[in-house]
C-alpha cells in the first residue's frame, strides 16, 4: 500500500473497496462478489448488492472502533466474470418464469417445458459453482483471507464445496432470518432457500449454528429436531423472551460461541438484522438482530479464539436508495475485521 495514503481523506474515485490504494498482492483480505439471485422468489435485487455495497465502502471511515488498524491489512475485491453474470441475466426471466407458473399452478400443464427451464438454471448455477470454487482455491493457494459477498443465500454453496474438497472440518455460524433447510425449495436444487440442506450433505460440517431465525417452515423445524447434536437453533422470539425475563444479550452469545467448534465459518444473511437495517433486502421479517447485537457475536467470536475457515455476506438489495448498501458495507468492513489476522 502506497505511503502517501492518507486514511483521514475522502476517497478517491479509482481507488478500491473503501478507498483502499492497495493491489490484491498487498492485500490480506479478498473479497468475491457473487452477482446471482437466480431463485429469489419475493424481492429481487441482490444481484446488485456487491455494487451498491462497493460504492457505500467509499463512505466508510477507516478507523474502525474495535480493529483501528484494519485498513492497513488491506482489503481487495476481485471481479464477477461477465460472461457469468450475462449468462445470470439471461437466465433471470426464465426463472421468474417458473416461480410465476408455480404460484398460478400452470407448471403440471406443461412438465416437459418447465424440466428442460429447470436444467437451464441448475446447470448454469453449477457452473458458476465450479468458476467460484477454483476462484476461492486461487486466492486461498496464495494464503489470503477469502470471502464472498452475494448475491443471494445460495453463493456459498461452492464455498463449502471447495472446504469439503480439501477435507476442512468446520462449524458454520449462521445468522439469518430464515433456516434454509428446505429440500429443493419451489423446485430448484440450488435455492437460496436450500443452502444448508445442501450443505449438511457434507460429513466434515460438524455443526450449524443458527441465530436471528424467524421464519421456517415444518420440514425444516423438524429437520433441525433430528439432529439436535449438529443443528442448535437460537430462535429470535426464544432468545427475545429470555431478554425480557431478564438474561442478557452476553449470556446467550457465550451459548452460541460455545456451540461453535474450534474452526467456524461465518454466513450473514442480512435479513438477520431488524428490517429496518435492510428494507430492501430480498425476504424482508419482522424482528431480528440489532446491528450492535450482530457486532457483538461476532467480536466474541473473535474473542473466543476460533480460527475462521471463510464468510460471506448475502441478500444486500440497493431498492431505490442507498441505506441497505450502507449497512452492508459496514456489516462486511466489521466482518473483515473479525477475520483479519
Amino acid at each position: 500500500m502506497s505511503d502517501n495514503f492518507d486514511p483521514n481523506a475522502a476517497a478517491l474515485a479509482d481507488s478500491g473497496i473503501y478507498g483502499l490504494p492497495c493491489t490484491a498482492e498487498e492485500a490480506q483480505i479478498i473479497i468475491i462478489p457473487v452477482e446471482w439471485e437466480l431463485t429469489t422468489s419475493y424481492n429481487r435485487g441482490t444481484v446488485d448488492g456487491p455494487a451498491a455495497i462497493m460504492e457505500a465502502s467509499m463512505q466508510v471511515d477507516l478507523c474502525h472502533h474495535d480493529y483501528p488498524d484494519l485498513w492497513q491489512k488491506g482489503i481487495w475485491m476481485d471481479e464477477f466474470p461477465k460472461e457469468l453474470r450475462d449468462l445470470h441475466d439471461e437466465l433471470a426471466p426464465i426463472s421468474e418464469e417458473i416461480i410465476n407458473a408455480l404460484y398460478e399452478d400452470k407448471i403440471k400443464s406443461k412438465p416437459q417445458y418447465f424440466n428442460i427451464l429447470y436444467q437451464r438454471i441448475e446447470a448454469a448455477t453449477a457452473k458458476k459453482n465450479e468458476w467460484l470454487r477454483e476462484r476461492i482455491a486461487y486466492w486461498k493457494d496464495k494464503g489470503k483471507i477469502v470471502g464472498l459477498l452475494g448475491g443471494d443465500h445460495s453463493c456459498p454453496l461452492a464455498y463449502h464445496q471447495y472446504l469439503n474438497s480439501v477435507g476442512e472440518e468446520y462449524g458454520i455460524l449462521h445468522a439469518d432470518a430464515h433456516m434454509d433447510l428446505r429440500d429443493c425449495f419451489e423446485g430448484f436444487k440450488y435455492s437460496h432457500a436450500s443452502i444448508f440442506f445442501n450443505t449438511l450433505k457434507f460429513k466434515n460440517v460438524k455443526k450449524l449454528v443458527q441465530v436471528g431465525i424467524r421464519d421456517y417452515c415444518h420440514q425444516e423445524k423438524a429437520l433441525a429436531e433430528s439432529q439436535p447434536d449438529r443443528i442448535k437453533v437460537f430462535f429470535d422470539r426464544d432468545c427475545r423472551r429470555r431478554m425480557f425475563e431478564g438474561e442478557n444479550w452476553k449470556t446467550i452469545v457465550d451459548e452460541i460461541v460455545d456451540a461453535l467448534p474450534q474452526k467456524a465459518y461465518i454466513s450473514i444473511d442480512i435479513d438477520a438484522l431488524d428490517p429496518k437495517l435492510c428494507p430492501n433486502t430480498g425476504t424482508p421479517v419482522p424482528g431480528g438482530l440489532e446491528y450492535e447485537e450482530l457486532m457483538y457475536l461476532l467480536n466474541r467470536i473473535k474473542q473466543a479464539g476460533k480460527e475462521i475457515v471463510g464468510f460471506d455476506l448475502c441478500e444486500v438489495s440497493p431498492g431505490d436508495g442507498d441505506w441497505d448498501g450502507n449497512v452492508g458495507a459496514r456489516v462486511l468492513f466489521h466482518l473483515c475485521g473479525v477475520v483479519s489476522k
